[in-house]
């Protein structure tokens, strides 16, 4: 008995400490989750804050009336089948009921949001909201209704500004992008599918998102559906910094992936809507591409950077400028260019008439222009005629070994090309033809070394390592390019 009473007491002793193990376990497995917890960002201050900020806002058109609708039904019959998806049937003609016939009708266009940017009525939207609209109807968060007057909108940016009569609004702080970063939450407010006063909320996934010419997109992951747009995007300081605009779908539906325009742009845009309701911006009149590694490694560049000029508009401030075709734009104003749609948006966003700095690379050195901005306008396509040839001559050894034979162009050629020299390609074939030439391509320069005529190609070529690729500078139509053709192996 006495060591069973021993046992016992063990077995007594293990299940209290066992007990007190569990007592204190429990307590230590919770404290870890609700440290993660308290580390969660709380966005109930910031939807008290901002919300009353947020619209809703409603368009309204003007339409032909034609009596029983588009088959002839009643209204309350085509809700029924619109609302639950139902295919809305053909009714025949001497079935559908009699209306009277009426000159126009107003119906509800569209649901977006937007969001008061000055407590005098200014609010800010997305172009896309108000375009086409008749009417424009605002509600704020205390249900009051104002009719709103679009004051301007800007398509290239989507960015649009209307105005209520009203005062004392309470209007977003617009934030500071330069202090955005990527993984940072962020909180968006609007009217998905009309459902008024919508919170959600996520991460910031990229910026300078290029989808545009004009606008380095915000990218995010917060929930943003049809209707979120106009809406504003809100950091964790309260403050807005960017307008929900767009959405990847192949859906229609929300996919994770959606854009902001950064609140700057918007401001830019909103001021000039403000003074004149209408955007001016800058142009050049250039056509630019891509400078490929391959490129700039070839003509001694380095770097892939810049915007590589494939045609100059006759004319315009570049050809005023002294610009060329083939030449890399890699400052404007004394700001790089790290990518070629950093140009469109640094000479757009130069007022037109002021004189810019613009630094180009032209066949190994790097030389400094000045361009007169104009201002920007609908340009008109215009077609070049390929120089016209005769029989085709036949090839030296070198211009055969990479599959080119050239000829000279006429006087009447470069007139109508407007060209001061240059060789035409009669037939291409091997590694001309791979590299993507095609006969009536006009070569500029090859090797680093413009060309005249075919002397001056042939000279070029006999020096060039066959081994190595040559980079060509060729006009096609109306634009020039970079090729580079790889010998063959």
């Amino acid at each position: 008995m006495p060591k069973f009473d021993t046992l016992r007491s063990l077995a007594l002793a293990c299940m209290v400490t066992g007990l007190a193990g569990a007592a204190v376990l429990p307590r230590q497995a919770t404290a870890q989750p609700a440290a993660a917890v308290r580390g969660l960002p709380d966005f109930t201050d910031l939807v008290d804050q901002v919300g009353p900020s947020v619209v809703n806002i409603r368009t309204v058109e003007k339409v032909a009336n034609r009596p029983g609708g588009a088959s002839g039904m009643d209204e309350e019959m085509l809700e029924f089948f619109k609302r639950f998806g139902v295919p809305i049937p053909n009714v025949p003609r001497q079935q559908r009921p009699q209306r009277p016939q009426q000159e126009e009708e107003s119906q509800p266009r569209g649901v977006g949001s937007g969001f008061i940017l000055t407590p005098d009525g200014f609010v800010m939207t997305n172009a896309h909201v108000v375009e086409g609209a008749d009417q424009v109807i605002v509600t704020l968060t205390d249900k009051r209704e104002f009719k709103a007057r679009i004051v301007g909108a800007d398509k290239r940016t989507d960015v649009a500004l209307v105005k209520i009569d009203a005062t004392g609004l309470p209007a977003v702080k617009v934030g500071d992008l330069s202090r955005l970063r990527v993984g940072e939450w962020v909180m968006a407010i609007g009217s998905p599918f009309g459902l008024e006063n919508t919170v959600t909320a996520g991460i910031v996934s990229a910026k300078q998102r290029d989808t545009g010419d004009y606008l380095p997109f915000i990218q995010t992951d917060v929930a943003i559906n049809p209707g979120n747009s106009g809406g504003p995007l809100i950091n964790m300081r309260g403050e807005v910094v960017g307008i929900n605009s767009q959405i990847y779908s192949r859906s229609g539906g929300f996919m994770g992936i959606s854009f902001a325009i950064p609140m700057d742009e918007a401001i830019r845009v909103s001021d000039q809507l403000k003074a004149t309701g209408r955007v001016t911006r800058g142009r050049i009149g250039v056509q630019i591409g891509q400078v490929s590694r391959d490129v700039a490694e070839s003509i001694g560049l380095g770097k892939a950077t810049g915007a590589l000029v494939t045609g100059v508009e006759a004319g315009s401030p570049a050809d005023k400028a002294g610009v060329e075709a083939g030449d890399i734009i890699t400052r404007f104003d004394g700001k790089p260019i790290e990518k070629v749609a950093d140009l469109p948006r640094l000479v757009g966003n130069t007022k037109p008439g002021s004189k810019s700095t613009m630094t180009v690379f032209r066949r190994g050195s790097s030389r400094d222009l000045t361009v007169t901005v104009a201002e920007i306008e609908a340009e008109k396509p215009t077609v070049a005629r390929a120089p016209e040839r005769e029989e085709k001559p036949k090839a030296s050894a070198a211009a055969q070994q990479i599959g080119l034979a050239v000829s000279e162009l006429s006087e009447a050629q470069k007139k109508e090309l407007k060209l001061n020299g240059g060789v035409v390609v009669v037939t291409v074939s091997d590694a001309a033809a791979r590299a993507g030439l095609r006969e009536g391509d006009v070569i500029l320069a090859l090797a680093n070394t413009e060309i005249a005529g075919v002397k001056e190609f042939e000279a070029v070529l006999a020096k060039a390592d066959k081994t190595k690729p040559i980079n060509v500078l060729y006009r096609r139509g109306e634009w020039a390019q970079y090729a580079l053709i790889r010998p063959s192996k």
